[in-house]
């Protein structure tokens, strides 16, 4: 232990903050898996905490894993990995659908292991690393629209052209972030707001295309979207079962809360150890534990902003905002429907809410942005010639060899 602890890089508090967010979500998430274990009928309270603590513990070694990469390595393999997330994202959205497998275009399943893994999670990491690696290319170029079209927006139409029909919400989020990246990077600003006007106007044409051939688009979850954002401007609509529960649970913690595992509403709120998981936190744990929540994604935020300013390549900087900033953004986002300022999403909270996937690659991006931290300057010249390579396989080569 104390031979890996020595090995340790990057930025203290993150360490602390990640780990703190890591303890805390065992509390709720045993708490709220008696609502699986007693109305869903599915498995124990102790076996929900064991697979928590596994996919815990495999997402701290991920962290540890990418921390140690040099993340100059990063920036070549995002060129190479697009491609696969391409053929990934295809794969899941094009697969067979019933009425047992509803969310079968999120998710694939990993032969001989019973693990279901969403493609859409990896893909975002990867293609804000991509975007990241674009700008840092040319950050001593006058980008043109017409030059960035190939090399630029159509990977980001494509990836999130395939996340977009099964998974609105984070489609929509990872739009966001790139635009926000694309600023961030020196994109002329005239040309970020002519994208995000062509991103809104396709967004209404495959809506009404949906609408209009609904037979030829089984997968694509349109109509569902509709509905959510129809409920949430009518408050008296009995399909805001969850929004209503999880206001309730909210109102009734008042400061301090109930007390650990005392929790009333997660016996009737679905998804309660997941997207609705902060509801349950502040029944249980009041106002006192939904401020020290939210002070915890704050004070990673702060510190994601001090690593991207302090770092000393253009790619660094983008790097850790491009795969940072998300992580906050969807941690408010679940905390704001949570509350009732925003639609239901199905947004997990980082770190704390049960999952697989979701906290794998929160933990990879997580790895990313301590390995740049962790960055020496003898360092910063290795990146800068990786970065003016042609060929994204020569860091391929050199991370294997």
């Amino acid at each position: 232990m104390n031979n890996i602890i020595k090995h340790i890089k990057g930025d203290k508090t993150i360490w602390a903050i990640v780990g703190m967010l890591a303890i805390f979500s065992f509390l709720p998430v045993y708490s709220a898996s008696t609502n699986l274990v007693y109305v869903v009928s599915n498995g124990t309270t102790g076996g929900h905490l064991l697979k928590h603590a596994v996919l815990l513990t495999l997402g701290f070694i991920i962290i540890y894993a990418t921390h140690r990469i040099p993340y100059r390595y990063f920036s070549g393999l995002s060129a190479i990995m697009i491609p696969v997330v391409l053929l990934l994202l295809a794969y899941t959205l094009l697969q067979p659908r019933n009425q047992d497998a509803i969310m079968a275009a999120r998710w694939i399943s990993v032969p001989f292991t019973g693990f279901k893994f969403q493609t859409s999670t990896l893909a975002g990491v990867i293609l804000m690393v991509y975007i990241a690696r674009y700008f840092a290319r040319n950050k001593d170029e006058k980008i043109e629209f017409k030059q960035s079209i190939v090399p630029l927006w159509l990977p980001v139409l494509a990836v999130i052209g395939l996340i977009f029909p099964a998974n609105f919400s984070t489609a929509a989020i990872l739009f966001v972030m790139v635009i926000m990246l694309a600023f961030f990077g020196n994109y002329p600003v005239k040309y970020i707001l002519s994208i995000g006007a062509l991103g809104i106007i396709m967004i209404m044409l495959f809506i009404l295309t949906v609408k209009a051939f609904p037979d030829s688009f089984k997968n694509s979850r349109v109509q569902t979207w509709i509905n959510r954002v129809d409920n949430f401007s009518d408050e008296d609509s009995k399909e805001n079962y969850q929004s209503h529960k999880a206001q309730v649970a909210i109102y009734a913690g008042h400061t301090f809360g109930r007390g650990s595992g005392k929790s009333i509403q997660k016996n009737f709120l679905p998804q309660s150890s997941s997207d609705f998981i902060f509801a349950i936190i502040v029944e249980e744990y009041g106002l006192l534990g939904a401020f020290a929540v939210i002070t915890l994604y704050l004070l990673l935020l702060f510190r994601i902003v001090i690593v991207a300013t302090k770092t000393k390549t253009i790619f660094g900087s983008l790097v850790v905002i491009g795969v940072g900033i998300p992580i906050v953004f969807q941690a408010f986002t679940n905390i704001a429907v949570a509350v009732g300022l925003f639609p239901v999403t199905g947004q997990p909270l980082p770190l704390i809410s049960a999952g697989g996937t979701s906290i794998w690659m929160t933990c990879f991006a997580i790895g990313i942005v301590l390995s740049v931290s962790a960055a020496k300057d003898e360092d910063v010249d290795k990146v800068r010639q990786e970065l003016d390579s042609e060929n994204p396989l020569d860091v391929l080569h050199e991370a294997i060899g």
